[in-house]
């Protein structure tokens, strides 16, 4: 019997992919897998028997991956899952960041009462808030996973001329994109060649502050900036200075702060990129998924800290998974002490990811609980188990 663990309302569609094997909720004690959206972990005490723990949804940051790598603790994520949500979200930014509907709406408002003058005044004030069509335009889409091809290639049909950059692009993702994508070899060319420019890369200390002041320094006049990925990937001091000299026409943004509330030019947006029931379906029904095929198969999909490594199941035999530091001469280790055990290895398959690695052997007999204790018994063993 497996426990799982919530930290957040999850949606029924990913609580109801867990069988009767399973009890789960959010007052399950010392849990074999936790699920998770928003919930602060950071500073959480994860517990000993704890192997997983899966975020529905892309982003990361409230989860101490080194801490869970250091445990031998698989930490899944659902990419793909909330994208055609942000995606619809990032063309409606597209489309307020030109016409300039939230002010004129706003200004509507100031209208009433005013009778039968309003039909007048509505023509007689609209001149203010007109704004240009992105027909012809071009936009630079900044990362091209699953929410970046997706915006590109619905800009195209829009209309646009899309360039893409993304130096770490996945043979998925390419044989998704639209063939009339312009290839942008470096940022410098989305810079001057963009009138729009949307960002969708995760944050990391090499992403963080991307568009600053020296990079909106070569963009276009007047370029118009939508983040619907994460907030400090802009600089927002860079951003308001852009603003306000108008080298910035507009700044769509789903991670506002106290300085940009309120501002002419700056569109703030609540974080409702995955805000959608759809979304939230899509992205607890692959959490599940995940954590199930990891617990009962010990396969890895998805992880964003240990290497991804799949394999068919014979339930004629045992499987040994093991988790450990990536050094060399492991596996040889592994083999040399199931066959001095009398243990037929019937298949493997083993990766690495920087420092660690994960291996996954199917072995026949009855001692596979043994062989994973002499297993764990080595130094660059962080956590070995059977799936029977």
């Amino acid at each position: 019997m497996y426990q799982i663990q919530y930290l957040n309302k999850i949606s029924k569609a990913g609580t109801e992919r867990f069988t009767d094997n399973y009890t789960v909720g959010e007052e399950v004690q010392n849990p074999d897998a936790i699920m998770v959206r928003s919930a602060n972990m950071l500073e959480m005490e994860l517990p000993q028997k704890l192997l997983a723990i899966a975020r529905a949804g892309a982003g990361v940051n409230n989860i101490p991956l080194d801490k869970c790598s250091e445990k031998g603790i698989v930490v899944f994520n659902t990419p793909g899952a909330n994208a055609n949500a942000v995606k619809e979200l990032v063309l409606c930014g597209l489309l307020l960041s030109s016409r300039r509907i939230v002010p004129a709406a706003e200004w509507c408002k100031t209208l009433k009462g005013k009778g039968a003058e309003v039909p007048k005044l509505i023509e007689k004030g609209k001149s203010q808030f007109v704004g240009p069509e992105i027909k012809g335009k071009a936009l630079g889409v900044i990362g091209l996973g699953a929410i970046g091809v997706l915006v590109a290639n619905a800009a195209k049909s829009l209309g646009m001329e899309v360039y893409g950059y993304d130096p770490y692009l996945s043979v998925d993702a390419a044989w998704g994109l639209s063939r009339s994508i312009h290839h942008a070899q470096t940022l410098d060319d989305i810079w001057a060649n963009c009138d729009y420019i949307t960002i969708h890369v995760p944050q990391t200390p090499d992403t963080k502050g991307m568009i600053c002041k020296e990079a909106i320094s070569k963009m276009k006049d007047h370029v118009r900036i939508l983040n619907f990925a994460r907030g400090g990937l802009v600089d927002s001091d860079s951003i308001l200075e852009g603003i306000k000299s108008g080298k910035v026409a507009s700044y769509a943004t789903d991670f506002p702060n106290d300085e940009m509330i309120g501002v002419d030019g700056i569109i703030a947006i609540p974080h409702l990129g995955a805000s959608t029931p759809e979304s939230e379906d899509n992205c607890a029904r692959m959490a599940a998924n995940e954590l199930r095929d990891y617990l009962e198969n010990g396969n890895i999909r998805n992880s964003v800290n240990m290497p991804m490594v799949s394999m068919a199941r014979d339930k004629s035999t045992q499987r040994i998974c093991v988790l450990h530091r990536n050094m060399p001469n492991t596996i040889s280790r592994f083999s040399g002490i199931l066959a001095d055990m009398g243990i037929n290895i019937e298949n493997m398959q083993s990766k690495s990811r920087k420092e660690y690695a994960y291996t996954i052997v199917d072995v026949t007999g009855d001692i596979a609980n043994e062989a994973a204790q002499k297993l764990q018994s080595l130094d660059e063993v962080i956590r070995a188990r059977v799936i029977k």
